[in-house]
């Protein structure tokens, strides 16, 4: 179950006629969005002392607990209001997909984490490994090579970095760290796996 702790919130109600605040619900891991919501002040008292998400359903005029029909129950992280208190950051554990539909989120996307440019930088490594349109670029030429050449460079850069570490020149530190982290995103892929491997792995030692 979650760890959320309670505690005393100022959300302005009144600010709306039907005593409603529109709810963003947002996975506490990967930080994607899965679905919005709306909360009176009672959903928020349940919400915080069941540490299960509720909400309050427009069509059907009552509480409505998410999952409760499905189980996929969204487990209460943490919750925190906008600068006008008007509108509600609900942080959660999903339990299995949100929308109903059966997708992740109500967006239809999968709710992965995503690493930022090094998301993006994998997939342009996946590309250049499998392109098939003669072009000749250093990661295929690496590729081409096989699993010892870059296991090779990644111990070569590994040094570089090492031996930049103990001078005083950061320029030349940060360059050899991206280089480092560049082979070893290949090296990743020649082994059959991605930074989201690597993540499972530290989260399982995670204590």
């Amino acid at each position: 179950m979650a760890n959320y702790q309670q505690k005393k919130m100022n959300v302005d109600f009144k600010k709306n006629e039907n005593g409603l605040v529109p709810a963003v619900v947002q996975d506490a891991i990967t930080k994607n969005v899965l679905m919005l919501g709306y909360m009176n002040a009672e959903a928020l008292r349940k919400t915080q002392e069941t540490k299960r998400v509720t909400f309050y359903s427009r069509s059907k005029k009552r509480l409505w607990t998410k999952g409760e029909e499905s189980g996929n129950y969204l487990n209460l992280i943490d919750i925190k209001t906008d600068c006008d208190n008007d509108t509600l950051l609900v942080s959660v554990s999903p339990t299995g997909p949100t929308c109903h539909k059966g997708s992740d989120t109500c967006w239809n996307q999968e709710n992965t984490t995503s690493f930022g440019f090094l998301s993006k930088l994998e997939s342009v490594i996946e590309k250049r490994r499998v392109s098939s349109d003669g072009s000749t670029s250093y990661v295929a030429s690496l590729f081409e090579k096989g699993i010892n050449k870059i296991a090779q460079k990644v111990g070569e850069e590994a040094v570089e970095t090492v031996i930049e570490a103990k001078d005083n020149n950061d320029e030349l530190f940060l360059n050899e760290s991206a280089d480092l982290l560049f082979h070893y995103l290949i090296l990743l892929q020649a082994k059959g796996f991605s930074l989201k491997d690597i993540e499972a792995e530290l989260k399982k030692r995670h204590k």
